[in-house]
């Protein structure tokens, strides 16, 4: 005997309708739940900013920032000496994150956007790509040698990534990225004046001081993974103790540069940070590196109060 079809309610679906969906087979979203496309673009989005190392992508780009008002550049120009170094930066955190995808796995590095597949590697990669063929043109618009100089530090922090930070040599992408910052937006300026000796050499020693503060939390991981750069060679103790000491000279160097009180004041608070950090550092682990930052905040503030000195 067939069943008998009891007719539904006005105003509701038959109760052989597949739950949500409306008569007709037209689909019909589940109140309460959102709809789940834009919510993943959007995480997905979120997942690849973070893995450009926002925080350094943000520091670098403000200094250079900075460094261009203070040596009087005119507003098109700042505008434009900021993006460059904004895509030039990006690019370099994107392709350090895709290069180090299968070793951040290895390790357990969920933190990383990558590693912990919020994000894909070939993203990345790409995202990577795009900045880096971004850069060229911004770079070379603000001057050709500025862009040429620019891109010099640009091309070896992608060999950092690309091999360098095994190797002895893993300072030295550090040293001729920073170097060049100062040295671009000097050379952008109106006669392409030549920048400083002295500033271009205390930029290189904040560059140091950077390699050794960014790889001292990831030594024992890196070890871990066959990564035998220059401060993994020397270990979690020496790096802790060596830290201020470039970053100190660089102070120093700002400081005689261009003699006067403030330079007097940062040398002083240079000092007592890496004393400091470097006595107490063996009871208190995490204290050098935050000496590290006092001091590199001296180094900054002398950067920028000096601006006028770049050419």
């Amino acid at each position: 005997m067939d069943a008998i079809e009891r007719p539904s309610p006005p105003g509701r679906p038959p109760l052989d309708t597949p739950p949500g969906h409306q008569p007709g087979g037209a689909p019909s979203r589940v109140p309460g739940r959102p709809a789940g496309r834009p919510a993943a673009s959007l995480k997905r989005l979120a997942a690849l900013l973070k893995s450009c190392h926002p925080g350094p992508t943000v520091v670098v780009t403000l200094l250079v920032a900075g460094l261009a008002v203070a040596a009087g550049q005119d507003t098109p120009g700042c505008v434009l000496a900021t993006a460059a170094v904004l895509a030039g930066q990006l690019s370099v955190g994107w392709s350090n994150d895709a290069v180090d995808a299968v070793r951040d796995t290895a390790v357990g590095r969920g933190d990383k956007p990558v590693a912990g597949g919020a994000v894909g590697a070939r993203t990345v990669r790409n995202a990577a790509l795009v900045a880096l063929v971004l850069c060229v043109p911004l770079s070379l618009l603000y001057g050709l040698l500025a862009g040429a100089v620019h891109l010099a530090g640009v091309l070896a922090a992608w060999a950092y990534n690309f091999g360098l930070k095994s190797t002895p040599l893993s300072w030295l992408p550090y040293a001729i990225g920073f170097a060049s910052l100062p040295a671009f937006v000097t050379l952008g300026l109106p006669g392409a004046a030549t920048p400083a000796w002295w500033i271009v050499t205390a930029a290189a020693l904040v560059g140091v001081g950077a390699h050794l503060g960014n790889v001292l939390p990831d030594i024992e991981a890196d070890l871990a993974t066959g990564v035998r750069g220059w401060p993994q060679r020397l270990g979690p103790t020496a790096v802790r103790l060596l830290l201020p000491l470039p970053l100190v000279a660089a102070t120093i160097l700002l400081a005689l540069g261009r003699p006067g009180a403030l330079g007097a004041v940062a040398v002083g608070v240079a000092l007592v940070a890496a004393v400091g950090g470097a006595v107490l550092g063996s009871r208190r682990p995490k204290l050098p590196f935050l000496a590290a930052i006092v001091v590199a905040a001296a180094d900054v503030t002398l950067l920028l109060t000096q601006g006028a000195a770049l050419s």
